[in-house]
């Protein structure tokens, strides 16, 4: 019993007020029924009670530092004018658990429309937002739901609207992928199409939906299978690959060899799905050993942590990799034992 009395008068307690403005209404903080009230009860390791405009964290020193960061960083989110949601609370947490300022990256905006805005919401999506900003040629590469797509698309539509190009193109491979375009029905734009459907998708969520039409029939906005880039030269243009683990390193190449006088190339993809036929390799998998240190040339890795969808899908996510990561291991020790019986 002495010994854990003693423990408990080693661990330091610690007690602060943070002062919530009056300019802020609580129910904005707390959430409707104190919602996100329950989600820092359950995420911040120590006691919180609210009283007033008053914030009152007891426990552990550098928990209710942790906290008291948290809830100062919610108050500035809210002081911008920007609306709180229980994603927005948990991404706040995580963002202070990275060691991230919060307000800097939920606040920066990229592309609004139609009331909708969109911004990075982790800290490895800043950093990839950050990267397109600095260099000519990005890869993003990470698990479905991360973003990848959705934000090169944001930049694109930004710097089509700043005037910094004049158009955006935006590809990824068909054929690629294992299907035979010959054996389904329709002409071939028909063919085609559902290959293209998730870049029109995102195009239809950053640009009113009356210029959509405008800017395809224009050829402003190009959406197109990789096959069709071959001997073009791309000038003026912000051009996006996507699901790029599906081309081949001779393809990888080709698209790459694309890039024309002021121009930029964002190449995304998650190089643990690869549909190639017949074991190729993946060009986006290989392309990180061919490109890595040079120059104008960034590679930004997104993780679970990063997924944006439903938070169950960060959850599945992680735990194939977890699967993936134990059978790779494994495959590993049966080669070396084969090795070793030789």
């Amino acid at each position: 019993m002495e010994t854990l009395n003693s423990k408990a008068l080693d661990t330091p307690v610690a007690t602060r007020i943070v002062a919530v403005p009056p300019s802020i209404d609580m129910v904005n903080l707390l959430g409707p029924r104190d919602d996100f009230l329950r989600i820092l009860e359950e995420r911040l390791r120590c006691d919180i009670h609210v009283r007033g405009g008053r914030i009152s964290l007891t426990g552990d020193a550098s928990e209710v530092g942790r906290a008291a960061e948290v809830f100062t960083e919610l108050v500035t989110i809210l002081r911008t004018g920007q609306g709180l949601t229980g994603e927005t609370v948990e991404r706040v947490i995580q963002l202070a658990d990275d060691g991230a300022s919060a307000t800097e990256i939920l606040t920066q905006n990229i592309v609004s429309a139609r009331g909708k805005t969109v911004r990075p919401k982790t800290l490895n999506q800043k950093r990839y937002v950050d990267a397109i900003d600095q260099h000519t040629v990005v890869f993003g590469i990470g698990p479905a739901g991360t973003g990848k797509t959705y934000l090169a698309m944001a930049k694109a539509v930004q710097a089509l609207q700043a005037k910094q190009v004049s158009r955006i193109i935006l590809t990824r491979p068909a054929i690629e992928a294992g299907e035979r375009l010959g054996f389904l029905p329709g002409t071939l734009n028909d063919k085609i199409d559902p290959y293209l459907r998730p870049l029109y998708d995102a195009l239809h969520d950053m640009v009113d939906a009356d210029s959509v039409p405008k800017l395809l029939t224009s050829g402003t906005v190009e959406v197109a299978p990789l096959a069709y880039m071959r001997g073009r030269t791309l000038n003026h243009a912000f051009i996006i690959l996507d699901e790029a683990q599906n081309t081949s390193m001779e393809q990888m190449k080709m698209f790459l060899t694309r890039l024309g006088f002021n121009s930029k190339i964002v190449v995304t993809g998650d190089i643990t799905q690869v549909d190639l036929p017949g074991g190729q390799k993946s060009g986006l998998r290989e392309v990180q050993h061919v490109l890595d240190g040079l120059d104008d040339i960034a590679f930004c890795t997104l993780t679970a942590r990063d997924v944006v969808r439903h938070r169950l899908v960060g959850r599945i996510v992680a735990a194939y990799d977890q699967i993936e990561s134990l059978q790779a291991a494994a495959a590993a020790n049966r080669h070396a034992e084969r090795k070793g019986r030789r």
